[in-house]
């Protein structure tokens, strides 16, 4: 296989040029699992919408549009690399929201879809889940034990490898579409992804064929019974998170701002000088201690012995 950056062969049974259907499609009602469709449906690389008269939609209709065609499939497709369908449901609802507050960026897009899943995609792989409670018991495992065993497969495979083959032999990106959106180059995409192949066909032989995967994929990620929340849902709860956020570094800022004027009223105004640190006094002579008398001391000793206990005599006037 060749691997070169410039022009790589891609690997046999892409989904990307034939094959079944990818692991795309739209639903009737945003709380229903969706059907797989055709490589036409508003989630899949390179589709162009044709309307026969062009109509300008508000923001809050290009959202849900946008919400109602992809969210179905990108839960499915969530799924897929956790293998827990409520993480699946959270990442989907997060990168949605994260979408409508930049919206102005996402709706200019070149594929605001692939912008949505690339960060589902993120935040379903991220590694702090495990450190979250609910998230540390296992879930009950698909019905089907088929599925079960390539479910077991795929969650056994390092995350960037189970992602480039979701994508691959899933989604039906294209190789270099895939490589950009895993953030590896177009070699390392390609071998991520026979390594992913070849892991399935050891322990799944009947999985050989790209074909059947990417039909045993879609299989498995429409078992599932995966709900996805209301458009409006999601909005509502991405505004009332900004304003959360806004009024708490509002909170925020004033306390600042009053400690900073609790500290100019209460400083002082003018340099107090430090108090020196204590020291010895020096030149104090040391208290006498018990024991013999010196000479001299035994001579004043005496002295003060003779001299009248009542003290000296009282001084008169001399008269003259």
């Amino acid at each position: 296989m060749n691997t070169e950056e410039g022009d790589p062969e891609q690997p046999a049974g892409s989904p990307g040029t034939s094959g079944p259907a990818p692991l795309t499609g739209t639903s009737d009602s945003p709380g229903s699992p969706g059907t797989p469709s055709s490589p036409g449906s508003p989630c899949s690389p390179g589709t162009l919408v044709a309307t026969d008269r062009p109509r300008t939609l508000t923001p809050d209709q290009a959202f849900d549009a946008l919400y109602a065609f992809c969210a179905p499939a990108l839960v499915r497709q969530t799924y897929l690399l956790t293998g827990r369908r409520e993480l699946a449901r959270e990442a989907v609802e997060q990168a949605f929201q994260l979408a409508w507050q930049r919206w102005p960026e996402v709706a200019r897009d070149r594929d605001p879809g692939g912008w949505v899943r690339a960060v589902a995609y993120d935040c379903a792989l991220s590694p702090w889940h495990r450190l979250r409670r609910r998230h540390r018991s296992p879930e009950p495992p698909p019905a089907d034990p088929a599925d079960r065993a390539l479910l077991d497969v795929l969650l056994d495979l390092p995350p960037s490898y189970r992602r480039t083959l979701v994508l691959y032999d899933g989604v039906g990106l294209d190789l270099p579409e895939t490589a950009a959106e895993t953030e590896a180059s177009t070699p390392a995409a390609a071998n991520r992804l026979t390594h992913a192949r070849e892991v399935v066909a050891a322990r799944l032989p009947e999985l050989s064929d790209p074909a059947e995967l990417h039909r045993r994929l879609l299989v498995l990620a429409s078992a599932e019974r995966l709900l996805s929340a209301r458009p409006t849902t999601v909005r509502t709860g991405c505004e009332r998170r900004n304003v959360f956020w806004t009024r708490a570094a509002i909170a925020f800022t004033v306390t600042i701002v009053g400690a900073t004027t609790l500290t100019l009223r209460t400083a002082p105004t003018h340099y107090e000088a430090p108090l020196a640190p204590p020291q010895a006094v020096r030149g104090v002579p040391p208290p006498p201690a018990l024991g013999p008398l010196s000479p001299e001391e035994q001579a004043l000793q005496a002295k003060l012995r003779r001299e009248t206990r009542d003290g000296p005599l009282r001084l008169a006037p001399e008269t003259r």
